[in-house]
């Protein structure tokens, strides 16, 4: 158990110290959905091989978790980016508050699913029934999040007066309500585009 989160923990620290060279050449939603999916098919692939008997199972073993350690790092740590590209700088602590309480619901659900799976019908059935939920995370990133996603987005208002603040904020020489910037969820951003 020990040399096996120690391959975990040692794949998820190579994974962090990797990560930001990584993210300065790659988008963040390359990175994260990419390691869903190589998280997803290093589960598929221990829950095809748990069957097998020591010792010619156990260098699998320890290479898998070792993997599962650098796709879970890269799918998990650049969220801070996200969150904080999704939130004005006053919102972000409650939005980081929001996503540290979701991801440990996730938890809440995945650890007794492995565990009872695990214990109940077997090792191969928990890898595979993890792997499910991999696959629906790294599913649903796929079709919710949009391979493009920039930054500055263009968009108008026409609900607000010409004289509004935020267009006197955002303006750059368009019409009254056409204007460009960090697009964040907020009062006058309802929806995402």
């Amino acid at each position: 158990m020990a040399l096996t989160l120690a391959a975990y923990g040692g794949g998820s620290m190579l994974a962090a110290l990797l990560l930001p060279r990584l993210l300065d050449r790659l988008a963040a939603r390359t990175v994260m959905v990419t390691g869903a999916l190589v998280m997803t098919l290093t589960l598929l692939a221990l829950g095809a091989t748990s069957g097998t008997l020591l010792p010619s199972y156990w260098p699998s073993l320890l290479s898998g978790w070792f993997v599962l350690g650098i796709a879970y790092a890269a799918s998990i740590t650049p969220s801070g980016l996200l969150l904080r590209r999704s939130a004005h700088p006053q919102a972000r602590p409650a939005v980081f508050a929001a996503q540290f309480a979701l991801s440990h619901v996730c938890w809440l659900i995945a650890y007794p699913l492995a565990g009872q799976v695990g214990a109940g019908v077997g090792q191969q059935a928990a890898f595979l029934a993890l792997a499910g939920l991999a696959a629906l995370g790294a599913a649903r990133a796929l079709i919710f999040w949009p391979a493009s996603d920039p930054a500055l987005v263009e968009h108008d208002h026409p609900d607000l007066p010409a004289g509004h603040e935020h267009f006197k904020e955002h303006s750059n020489g368009g019409s009254p309500s056409s204007h460009s910037h960090e697009y964040v969820i907020d009062d006058l951003h309802a929806r995402w585009r």
